[in-house]
């Protein structure tokens, strides 16, 4: 059994399955948390990969950039291969002056800037993206299990990774949103549509208000307090 994008056979995907983007840090994922990692589709260069942590399977499928290409990824890990449960781990621009460089941050919700809902539903409602609450309440408690101070908030899901809207990005603040990046509403609302459990955690790499970005080493080693956290939470 294969899709048009994931070339892995029945049983060759965990339950649980991490969606960073870029599919490198998949590689990276498998290679430094996982034992006994196995490469199960390298189609279009978007690696996927199985092995165990702390004794339970888990696999990491890199789904690109942007919602369209994470909702490609998404729909087939819960429609064909009947994954359980979808933890997005990646990078996001804070938005919001309580957050600092290297925060850790657990989207409880994905408000967007995308037509993709819009289009799903006709434009009859504007569907609410959230995020399942025991995979959130699991991340909760493995930050606090490690000292990491884990922040939960809304998250923005946005179209667009440059834009010239700072007074946009001014509002969302004001309106007690934490951070963007740009795939967590297409996660959590196909998790809904297949009755399966999401949560994005994201690690603050650069603050678009105060113009502040981590270097390349700080960002190694932040995203390793974001994946202690989602990988605990994977197997709790």
């Amino acid at each position: 059994m294969s899709t048009p994008h994931i070339s892995a056979a029945k049983g060759d995907i965990a339950d649980t399955v991490l969606l960073p983007g870029d599919p490198l840090r998949a590689k990276w994922i498998a290679e430094t948390f996982l034992e006994d990692a196995r490469c199960y589709t390298e189609v279009r260069n978007m690696f996927g990969y199985t092995g165990t942590y702390k004794g339970q399977r888990v696999s990491v499928q890199g789904t690109g950039m942007g919602q369209p290409s994470a909702a490609i990824y998404t729909h087939e890990l819960l429609d064909y291969y009947e994954v359980k449960n979808v933890i997005r781990v990646g990078s996001a621009g804070a938005v919001h002056n309580s957050i600092e460089l290297r925060d850790v941050v657990a989207g409880i919700g994905a408000t967007t800037n995308s037509s993709m809902n819009r289009i799903r539903f006709e434009n009859v409602v504007d569907f609410a993206p959230v995020a399942d609450y025991s995979l959130l309440k699991a991340a909760d408690q493995a930050a606090e299990a490690r000292g990491i101070n884990l922040r939960v908030g809304q998250l923005y899901s946005s179209d667009t990774f440059y834009t010239d809207a700072p007074e946009v990005e001014k509002r969302l603040s004001d309106y007690g949103i934490l951070a963007i990046e740009m795939e967590a509403a297409a996660i959590y609302t196909l998790a809904a549509k297949f009755q399966a459990r999401a949560l994005a955690i994201c690690t603050i790499s650069d603050h678009i208000l105060q113009g502040t970005a981590l270097s390349a080493q700080e960002r190694q080693e932040s995203f390793s307090e974001m994946m202690e956290i989602a990988l605990d939470s994977a197997v709790s």
